[in-house]
């Protein structure tokens, strides 16, 4: 039997199993002597919209202690605070991590948030090396400061010992010493009357998400709004497990997009734009598709036969394939086959981009192309960026994802799969000016837009909270804001939204 955790984030990023690890790398044991104890401060500017912006960048590690004072843990951030002294305590405050787990900040930190992003081509592709950072026209800096997270066992964040590295790998654990970060950055750095912000990207966004519910409940720390970028809350939706019928016709509108990206659907759909198309496959996911897969083995005959023409209509994929699939295409399966017959895969973070495996006639492929096109630029800028521009000077190694963790604790005590929606709707009941903004690209195999939605409207929430939950599609993938046009958007969107929960709309 398969796991009933998806191979997502570290685990969609680096294709393992969660858990898979066995046990902590050799890094995680090391301890960080080169680096100062003392924080990293140093001052920039950026032109935005033809106006300088100057600010100050932070680069350091908060001690994470137990009740006895102890110290556990340490975790690197960097923190950039525009310089506005007469009102910096009133300036809005936005921390922000990616997922994995396992992987450190510098996804969003590079790509989309912070005033330097990384040069890709204009739809994300990799350039050549060697590789360089450029200022960001897009940074969020604009709206507010901005602090990047590292959890324990991520960038440069270490346990204070090697065993107690599994107490902050699980949920619950991981949850526990990110909020911890929180208060002691509010703390230290006299922030608690600012309005606060939290963006996640993939694992992240399960993070946040529990963040959200329990800092409001054990610290009072309120939030004005959650961003959720590339968002999995209920592990159920992606869950490829025999006897969980979910994720097929949830996934179904990104197969559809990815065949209709690479020209792989019958005529009549490849010649209509993808949101018709998208809304036509959306409507039969939702109803004939999920009731046809309940009935199982008590399918007639008929019924398959045109559950199977819909199936090939909508993926690209032979009809012949679909019907020894058992009706139930999985992801990796489909990343191999859309395009087998050019000896070609599609990527699982970003189905746009396509690869080229060692063996043609696998089932599966054998490396994300996506993941492999983003890797390289963003681990070589960061580790230049920190050490030349923030002055962080380290011989210890920066774990960009993946290398620092060991096995990780889902700690679903045998409720099946995990899943934080209820802290979601807990914040949103305790909390009743928070917002949340929702991010998802149709080119996202990893965590589908569709099944993002699934998740919101089962959350639960009463019809008078409902006004402020928003959603934003895009056309890239799992990191949308490596595509150039779609960064834009994003940065458009969430300075909307941003303002909009400043003024209590």
């Amino acid at each position: 039997m398969k796991s009933a955790l998806p191979s997502l984030l570290l685990l969609a990023f680096a294709g393992t199993a969660p858990g898979a690890a066995a046990a902590a790398p050799a890094g995680v044991a090391r301890q960080d002597t080169s680096a100062t104890d003392a924080p990293v401060v140093t001052h920039h500017q950026i032109v935005i919209g033809g106006r300088p912006l100057e600010y100050t960048v932070t680069t350091g590690k908060l001690p994470l202690a137990n009740d006895e004072g102890e110290k556990e843990a340490e975790i690197f951030f960097m923190a950039y605070v525009a310089d506005r002294p007469s009102a910096a305590a009133q300036r809005p405050l936005t921390f922000s991590f990616n997922g994995g787990p396992g992987s450190s900040s510098v996804w969003l930190h590079l790509g989309a948030l912070g005033p330097k992003r990384v040069k890709m081509l204009p739809d994300g592709g990799m350039p050549s090396p060697p590789y360089r950072l450029v200022d960001n026209p897009y940074t969020w800096l604009a709206q507010t400061d901005l602090v990047f997270i590292d959890p324990v066992g991520t960038g440069y964040s270490r346990p204070a010992k090697p065993e107690l590295g599994r107490k902050f790998w699980g949920i619950e654990g991981d949850i526990r010493s990110v909020g911890d970060f929180i208060r002691l950055y509010l703390t230290r750095y006299e922030r608690w009357s600012s309005p606060l912000f939290l963006v996640g990207e993939s694992y992240g966004t399960t993070r946040a998400a529990g963040l959200a519910g329990d800092l409001v409940e054990r610290s009072g720390i309120a939030f004005n709004g959650i961003i959720l970028v590339s968002s999995i809350l209920n592990f159920e939706t992606a869950g490829f497990a025999r006897g969980n019928d979910l994720p097929y016709p949830l996934f179904l509108p990104t197969y559809t997009a990815t065949a209709w990206y690479h020209k792989k659907l019958p005529p009549d759909l490849q010649q209509r734009d993808l949101p018709g198309v998208l809304a036509e496959v959306e409507q039969w996911a939702a109803t004939d598709y999920p009731q046809a897969l309940a009935k199982g083995d008590r399918l007639a005959a008929a019924e398959r036969s045109v559950v199977i023409e819909h199936l090939a209509r909508y993926t690209g994929l032979g009809p012949d394939y679909v019907d020894r699939s058992d009706l139930r295409i999985e992801i990796d399966h489909f990343c191999k086959e859309l395009l087998r017959d050019r000896r070609r895969t599609v990527g699982r973070l970003d189905s746009r981009f396509e690869g080229v495996d060692e063996s043609a006639v696998a089932e599966t492929p054998g490396f994300d192309p996506s993941m492999a096109a983003i890797r390289p630029p963003y681990t070589a800028t960061f580790n230049h960026y920190v050490r030349t521009a923030l002055g962080y000077k380290t011989d210890a190694p920066y774990h960009i994802l993946g290398g620092g963790i060991g096995p990780w604790d889902w700690s679903t005590r045998g409720r099946g799969f995990p899943d934080v929606s209820d802290a979601l709707r807990d914040a949103f009941a305790r909390n009743p000016d928070m917002k949340l903004f929702v991010a998802s690209g149709h080119y996202d195999l990893a965590t589908p837009y569709f099944a993002t939605q699934y998740t919101l409207a089962h959350l639960g929430l009463d019809p008078t909270e409902r006004p402020r939950v928003t959603t934003r599609e895009y056309e890239a993938g799992h990191m949308m804001y490596i595509d150039e046009g779609e960064l834009a958007k994003l940065e458009r969107d969430v300075s909307a939204f941003i303002r909009a929960a400043l003024a209590g709309r």
